[in-house]
């Protein structure tokens, strides 16, 4: 219920799920999404009744604000994954229909992240690679469709400035997804590997493989996971055949990861990794396997 005396608090309300859209493009975690949500409204909420009135466009303020948090804890971020244990994987979503949540008076999942290609996990690994404002021009007008001039008043650059950062982005996206592949490709690709991981099939599993595809695991110190990405088909179909996948009590499920096909191995129902695929042709050619526990709490009830 909006309150009359307040005409932005119906614009927060509004607005807070694309804020939490934008801030998870940007920052790669839910929690610091909603973190930054919390914290543009608390800025919104710290102005005086006649400045919030005087403002113009309240969605455009908090559009602001909320980029320019990102902005700084994308800086930070950098020091602190400096110091992370092993590799550190943007945080996987499930489907909306999937979500789990424990927490009393949690948001319902259709109002958090909308899952379409912007958050495909290797489009989120080449932001990784990003710098902070070439990662915000490009999320801000490539995928919110802001014009530049209002990006560059977000960022502190000049438009032609922010359009070099938001065309040099786009540049780095094309070249790690030079082809399209279709969802039903990729889920035959999952269910391949799925049942030859279980089947502990390492020919097979290598047959799936691109020669050089990579698996990179991040388990943030917290439960034991490999601390370099593991190179080459072979190296990689062995890791995960040496693994306890098809050990009794540790199931895998096909489940949708950041709107892609992929795999979640769960022990007694809850689950302990999920895993997101990319494919280039006929092949996997990248596994991400998040077991960080503080990353799995949308997948996990409690």
């Amino acid at each position: 219920m909006t309150n009359p005396s307040d005409p932005g608090l119906s614009v927060i309300v509004s607005e807070r799920r694309r804020l939490t859209n934008l801030a998870y493009r940007l920052l790669g975690s839910l929690a610091d999404a909603e973190d930054v949500v919390q914290e543009t409204c608390a800025r919104w909420y710290a102005m005086s009744p006649p400045q919030r009135e005087a403002v113009d466009s309240p969605g455009a303020w908090l559009t602001t604000v909320a980029s320019r948090i990102c902005l700084d804890q994308l800086g930070s971020a950098r020091v602190r994954r400096e110091r992370y244990v092993g590799e550190w994987i943007p945080e996987p979503l499930p489907d909306r229909t999937e979500w789990i949540s424990g927490r009393p008076g949690a948001v319902d999942p259709a109002d958090r992240v909308t899952l379409d290609e912007s958050v495909d996990m290797a489009f989120l690994v080449v932001l990784e690679a990003m710098t902070p404002a070439e990662r915000v021009a490009f999320i801000l007008h490539d995928v919110f469709r802001y014009p530049f001039p209002e990006v560059a008043e977000i960022v502190g650059r000049t438009p032609a400035a922010c359009r070099q950062l938001a065309t040099s982005a786009r540049r780095r996206i094309r070249a790690a997804r030079p082809d399209p592949v279709s969802a039903a490709r990729r889920a035959g690709l999952v269910r391949a590997f799925k049942q030859a991981w279980e089947a502990r099939d390492v020919d097979a599993l290598i047959g799936l493989l691109a020669p050089d595809a990579t698996a990179t695991g991040d388990g943030g110190g917290l439960v034991t996971a490999a601390l370099h990405p593991v190179e080459g088909a072979e190296h990689v179909a062995r890791f995960f055949a040496d693994r306890p996948a098809a050990a009794p009590g540790l199931a895998l499920v096909e489940r949708t990861v950041n709107g892609q096909p992929g795999l979640v191995a769960q022990r007694d129902g809850v689950t302990v990794s999920v895993m997101a695929f990319h494919v280039t042709g006929n092949r996997i050619d990248h596994i991400w396997a998040v077991l960080n526990p503080e990353k799995l709490h949308p997948w996990t009830a409690g």
